[in-house]
């Protein structure tokens, strides 16, 4: 047998593994929004709250609601990351939004390295803490739709607590 195909397809194989057993190691948060003002709007609050709750002395005090990092932004999608101050648990922040006649927006959470369904309620607490941070709950049309098999964890989670 060819060495060269040999080595090909080992490669492949060991590439496939990986790739399984690294999404097999991940929990994750889907959330869609609507708002009844401009995604402009919401971008620029959610963007505001990010930085206000960036990483700090006073994290120490804040909970969960802190150690939060914007990673960048572009028209209608944001990107961040929270630490968890108990746990140093990362989770990926990624909110994608979309201008109609309302502003729809989809965030999604992923914890890296983990499948504990504990971390399923700390994505969506990481995504609803900013909601609530910066007042988007409040905002004129807000409605939110989740359910707990695109956000495991949504139906039990207790924010108020992280």
């Amino acid at each position: 047998m060819d060495l060269r195909f040999l080595f090909v397809a080992s490669a492949l194989l060991l590439g496939a593994t990986f790739t399984i057993s690294m999404a097999d190691r991940t929990s994750q948060c889907k959330v869609k929004w609507l708002f009844g003002i401009s995604c402009e709007d919401v971008t620029g609050k959610l963007v505001s709250q990010i930085k206000a709750w960036q990483i700090g002395q006073r994290c120490l005090y804040e909970g969960e609601r802190c150690s939060y990092e914007l990673v960048s932004t572009a028209p209608y999608l944001i990107k961040a990351t929270h630490t968890s101050p108990t746990t140093k648990k990362v989770n990926d922040l990624q909110f994608l939004l979309e201008q109609s006649t309302v502003c729809k927006m989809t965030g999604e959470a992923v914890s890296e390295f983990s499948k504990d369904p504990a971390d399923n309620s700390t994505n969506y607490c990481s995504l609803q803490n900013l909601m609530d941070g910066s007042d988007l709950i409040d905002a004129e049309g807000y409605k939110q739709f989740s359910n707990k098999w695109i956000c495991p964890g949504f139906d039990t989670a207790n924010c108020t607590l992280s």
